[in-house]
C-alpha cells in the first residue's frame, strides 16, 4: 500500500500558511521651525497623532522667524508622534522633532532607535535645515531630504538643492507635500529603502 501519496501536505491540513511575523521601525520626521513637520505626522498616521504643541506668544518674537509662516499661531514643544502600517508585516512610528533650537536639546532622545529621518525642508529657507543636515551627518544615521512645496510651489530642483547643501549622491533627495497622504507616504518609502540599503554596505 502507497501511504506516501495518501499524506495530506501541511497547507492542505492546516489551512493558510502562518502569518508572518510584524516588524515596527522607529522613524524621525526633523527640520527648521514651520517647515511642515507637524503637518506631514498628521497626514500619514494612521491614528490620531499626538502633539505637543504650545500656543506662541510675544515671548518668541525675534526669537522664531514668522516670514513665511505668519499664519502660524502654534508650535511643537515636544514631540509629534503617529503611526502608519506600510505593508502588513513592516509598522512605522513616527517622531517629530520641534524645530527651534532652544529644544535641540530632546533631539538625543527623540533619534534613539531610528531607522533613518526624513529631513523636510522649506527652500524658501534654505539655511533652517542645515543644523538637521548636519546633525544627521554627523550621527551616521541615513536620512533623505523632502523638499516641501509649500502651496505646491517648488522653486528649486533636487540637484540644485544637493549642490546648495553640499550633500553627496547617497542621501536621496524628493519632493514632498506634507498636506498629502500620499506623497508623505512615499517619502517614508523612499526612508526606508535608503536605510535597508545602507545596512547592507
Amino acid at each position: 500500500m502507497d501511504f506516501g501519496s495518501s499524506r495530506p501536505q501541511p497547507q492542505a491540513a492546516y489551512g493558510a500558511p502562518p502569518a508572518r511575523s510584524t516588524t515596527s521601525a522607529k522613524i524621525v520626521v526633523a527640520g527648521g521651525f514651520g517647515v511642515g513637520k507637524t503637518t506631514f505626522v498628521g497626514a500619514v498616521s494612521e491614528i490620531n497623532p499626538l502633539r505637543t504643541e504650545a500656543v506662541m506668544t510675544s515671548a518668541s518674537a525675534g526669537i522664531d522667524d514668522l516670514s513665511h509662516v505668519q499664519d502660524k499661531t502654534t508650535t511643537t514643544v515636544a514631540m509629534d508622534f503617529g503611526r502608519i502600517t506600510l505593508d502588513d508585516d513592516l509598522i512605522l512610528y513616527l517622531f517629530g522633532t520641534p524645530g527651534q533650537d532652544r529644544f535641540w536639546f530632546m533631539w538625543d532622545d527623540l533619534v534613539r532607535g531610528a531607522i533613518g529621518a526624513v529631513v523636510l525642508v522649506d527652500t524658501r529657507r534654505l539655511a533652517d535645515c542645515f543644523p538637521a543636515v548636519d546633525y544627521f551627518e554627523n550621527s551616521g544615521l541615513p536620512f533623505v531630504i523632502a523638499l516641501n512645496g509649500f502651496d505646491g510651489h517648488q522653486p528649486y530642483r533636487p540637484e540644485e538643492v544637493r549642490e546648495a547643501l553640499q550633500i553627496g549622491p547617497e542621501a536621496p533627495i524628493i519632493t514632498t507635500d506634507a498636506r498629502h497622504r500620499g506623497e508623505a507616504k512615499s517619502a517614508l518609502i523612499t526612508l526606508v529603502e535608503h536605510a535597508l540599503l545602507a545596512r547592507l554596505k
